[in-house]
């Protein structure tokens, strides 16, 4: 192999690695808590491009999108709750079944970016 082509597998590599190291999977955490009165749950995402997202909730069949938001840095926060007094999208009170919800976060588009599943405390 020739020097040159040493150095531009080596440079090819070097690049690769920093792309890699660089770019981070985006990732969600998902909370919630049921009791017989209330429901209430957060779906926050983590590592995410610049641009405006939203939040999927599901549980059973009930299914509740939140209002689009700008990431703040490369996050965005979203709250769901039966309680209308808390500045969160609303739910109802038996939004939760079975004590599990599914937490998504969407593009602008609505293309799913990451989501998780949860038992709820």
């Amino acid at each position: 192999m020739t020097a040159a082509l040493k150095i531009l597998a080596t440079s090819a590599t070097l690049a690769a690695l920093v792309l890699t190291t660089a770019v981070q999977a985006q990732t969600v955490r998902v909370r919630c808590e049921s009791s017989a009165d209330r429901s209430k749950a957060s779906v926050d995402g983590n590592n995410l491009a610049p641009g405006k997202y939203r939040a999927l909730l599901e549980s059973g069949n009930h299914r509740k999108k939140s209002p689009r938001q700008k990431a703040v840095g490369d996050e965005a926060e979203f709250d769901f709750d039966s309680n209308t007094e808390d500045d969160a999208t609303h739910i109802g009170e038996n939004f939760i079944v079975n004590n599990m919800v599914t937490g998504s976060i969407l593009d602008a588009q609505g293309n799913l970016v990451v989501k998780d599943t949860v038992q709820c405390e």
